[in-house]
C-alpha cells in the first residue's frame, strides 16, 4: 500500500471537514425550522391548520421576548368592573381591556405583577365603545345565556381588523398578554356555520399578532382545539373543567410547562364551605392547575386553591 503525500492528506482532510460543516449547518437549519422559534411564536404550521409540523410537545419559542409564565403561576381575575383592589398577593391579574387603563397596568407592574388584558374575540358585545365598527354581516346568533352578546364571524376581515385595534390598545396600555374569550363558536349554535378549523385558524392569527406586539396569549376554553393551537399559546384559561369532568383535555398545557389558569364557579360562592372547596381543590384531574374559586360575575372575591406544582422538580407534589 502506497503512502499518501502530505498534500493529498491535507486535500482529503479538508474535503472531509467541509462535508462535516455542511452536515452540521443542515442539521441546524432543520432544527430551527421545526423548533417553533421566531418572534411570531413559531408559524411553521401555517394559519390554516394550526398544527403543521410542530412536534406534540412543542414548547414556547426560546428566542421570543414576550412573557412566558411557568406552571404554578398564581393569579386573580376581575372583569365585573375596573380593577379597584390590588391587595390580593398573586403573580398575575387578568383584567378587562376596556374598563382599565395604562395607569392601572403600570400600578400592577410596580407591584411586581404581570397583567393579562381580557376582551371578547368571538362575540359582539353591545356595550363596548367600538361596537359601531362591526357590520351586520359580522353578527350571528345570540349567545345562550348572554342576551347582549352575539357570535362573531371570526373569518371576517372586518372582525379581525377590529381585534387588531384591540391588541394595539392592549400594547399601548402595557399589557403583558391578552386573554381572548369566546373562541369556541364552533361548539355552539352560532348561526354562522363556524367550525373548529375556523377557530384554529383564528387563534393562530391572534397569536401571531399578539407576538408581533411582544405580548403573550392564551386559549380560553375551546378544548377541542387544544392540540392544534398549543404550540403558539403560552397558557390556557379554563372555566369549570372540574364541574364538567374535562380537565384532562387541558393537561397538555401542563405537560408542556404552560400554566392552566382555572376557574370554578360553585353555586354557593361566595359562601363556599370547606367540603365544597376541597372537592374542587383536591380534584386529581386538575393537578398542577392554577385554580381559583370565583363568583360567575368575576368580582374581587376569590378563594385560591393550593397549587401542587413543584417548580424546582418540574413535577406534581405528593398527591400525584
Amino acid at each position: 500500500m502506497s503512502r499518501w503525500s502530505l498534500k493529498r492528506k491535507l486535500l482529503v482532510g479538508g474535503t472531509i471537514l467541509l462535508v462535516l460543516i455542511a452536515i452540521a449547518v443542515g442539521l441546524g437549519v432543520g432544527l430551527t425550522r421545526n423548533s417553533g422559534g421566531g418572534d411570531n411564536g413559531g408559524d411553521n404550521g401555517g394559519d390554516n391548520n394550526g398544527g403543521g409540523s410542530f412536534p406534540p410537545n412543542a414548547t414556547n419559542p426560546v428566542n421570543a421576548t414576550y412573557w412566558k409564565p411557568e406552571n404554578g403561576t398564581s393569579w386573580q381575575i376581575v372583569l365585573q368592573y375596573g380593577l379597584n383592589d390590588t391587595s390580593y398577593d398573586v403573580d398575575v391579574y387578568d383584567i378587562d381591556l376596556f374598563d382599565n387603563n395604562a395607569t392601572v397596568v403600570n400600578g400592577l407592574h410596580n407591584e411586581g405583577r404581570k397583567v393579562l388584558c381580557y376582551f371578547s374575540a368571538g362575540s359582539y358585545e353591545n356595550w363596548r365603545p367600538d361596537k359601531s365598527q362591526f357590520h351586520s354581516s359580522d353578527l350571528g346568533k345570540t349567545l345562550d345565556g348572554w342576551p347582549n352578546e352575539r357570535w362573531l364571524n371570526i373569518n371576517s376581515t372586518n372582525v379581525r381588523n377590529i381585534m387588531l385595534e384591540r391588541m394595539d390598545m392592549a400594547k399601548s396600555m402595557g399589557c403583558d398578554g391578552v386573554d381572548p374569550d369566546n373562541v369556541d363558536g364552533y361548539d355552539n349554535d352560532n348561526g354562522l356555520g363556524l367550525t373548529s378549523n375556523d377557530s384554529i385558524n383564528y387563534m393562530n392569527f391572534l397569536a401571531d399578532e399578539a407576538h408581533k406586539r411582544n405580548m403573550s396569549i392564551g386559549l380560553k376554553n375551546a378544548g377541542e382545539i387544544v392540540e392544534s393551537v398549543l404550540p403558539k399559546m403560552q397558557w390556557s384559561v379554563n372555566e369549570q373543567c372540574v364541574q364538567y369532568d374535562e380537565c384532562d383535555t387541558f393537561m397538555p398545557f401542563i405537560d408542556n410547562f404552560k400554566p392552566v389558569f382555572h376557574i370554578e364557579y360553585p353555586n354557593s360562592a361566595p359562601n363556599t364551605n370547606t367540603v365544597e372547596k376541597n372537592k374542587i381543590c383536591d380534584a386529581n384531574q386538575a393537578q398542577g392547575f392554577s385554580t381559583v374559586i370565583k363568583q360567575m360575575a368575576l368580582t374581587n372575591w376569590v378563594e385560591e386553591c393550593p397549587n401542587d406544582w413543584d417548580a424546582e422538580t418540574g413535577d406534581y407534589g405528593d398527591n400525584n
